[in-house]
């Protein structure tokens, strides 16, 4: 194994500076809003409904990139010690898992998405269903990269590979 930092695909890293770029923007937003409030006893009103707005699609979406890169918390010293072999097989179990519980989060996405859609925030003039919007983008680009996973081969000593999962 190298110290080489491995090259990023292209998706990964538009998914970061998009990550990014949202956060930077719930930054300035926030920022202004309190130099506002507090200097001139004002205030953008938008500027909080958008930075929760942001905040839901920056955490679907970094839970995608976490997905992507192995960066989830998990706990496999049980496996390693007493089922060694059975990695490679529980690798896939759980990428199934992964996949159905998300089928069941992107469907109840969508639902809400639906639902919520016809109402429009008086601040923003954005339907509420974008809340839940970000639910069903995540929910789909976590499945495509849990079953991209799947076919990927299963690291044999997970923490070697510096994964976490």
């Amino acid at each position: 194994m190298t110290d080489e930092p491995r090259k990023k695909p292209l998706a990964e890293r538009l998914l970061e500076w998009f990550i990014a770029l949202l956060m930077a923007g719930m930054v300035v937003l926030v920022f202004a809003n309190v130099v506002l409030r507090y200097a001139f006893a004002s205030g953008l009103r938008p500027s909080i409904e958008l930075s929760r707005l942001g905040f839901v699609w920056i955490t679907m979406l970094g839970s995608a990139l976490a997905l992507w890169s192995h960066e989830h918390l998990g706990v496999p010293e049980f496996a390693e010690r007493y089922f060694p072999r059975a990695i490679p097989a529980l690798w896939v179990v759980s990428r199934l898992v992964i996949i159905v519980l998300l089928v069941i989060t992107v469907y109840g996405c969508l639902l809400q998405t639906r639902a919520n859609w016809v109402d429009v925030s008086q601040l923003t003039g954005l339907p509420s269903g974008m809340f839940y919007l970000a639910g069903v983008v995540g929910g789909v680009i976590m499945i495509v990269i849990a079953a991209a996973q799947i076919f990927a081969p299963a690291p044999r000593d997970v923490r070697a590979q510096g994964h976490i999962e």
